[in-house]
């Protein structure tokens, strides 16, 4: 009997922490080579923005609330990143100087931006990174829009998918 009560103590205490383990979520990453700057912020009122230019561009954007609109100048070395990341909103990112290279984290794959080139980051859990994996200093701007308030970047471990 008493041999029972310690396995069934030792099994109870494995099972814990396999529990525990299971549970812990995978560590966040950092960057690396990656300063950010501000310029400037703008706190914006509800918006419900419709342009349309000659019936070919449209342009539409309706917040349900206030929105803070920050413009950041990020410098990354050759060789540095952003780590894996993602924003309450979305960010315009344009490539002012070198060129980045930006991995999405569902499926991995680079895409390459060079200077006079944008890309956009919808935000909302979507996550990504920026790397500088030409050899070359990189520099982007980046117009973001997120709720007042919000914190503007929600680091998030490396997905599975992703050997680096």
């Amino acid at each position: 009997m008493k041999h029972y009560r310690e396995y069934m103590i030792g099994a109870a205490v494995i099972a814990a922490s396999t529990v525990a383990l299971m549970t812990t979520p995978a560590r966040a990453t950092s960057a690396s080579g990656f300063t950010a700057t501000q310029i400037a912020k703008g706190v914006y009122g509800t918006m419900d923005l419709n342009a349309d230019k000659d019936g070919t561009w449209d342009l539409k954007l309706k917040t349900k609330a206030d929105s803070d609109v920050y413009v950041t100048r990020n410098a990354i070395a050759a060789g540095g990143q952003s780590g894996w990341h993602t924003h309450p909103g979305p960010s315009l990112i344009t490539v002012t100087v070198g060129e980045i290279t930006v991995y999405e984290a569902d499926l991995c794959t680079p895409r390459v931006y060079r200077a006079g080139e944008g890309s956009v980051d919808l935000g909302s859990g979507h996550v990504h990174l920026i790397r500088n994996e030409s050899g070359a200093t990189a520099e982007t701007v980046v117009v973001q829009i997120i709720p007042k308030d919000a914190t503007r970047r929600i680091d998030a471990p490396v997905p599975n998918n992703c050997n680096f």
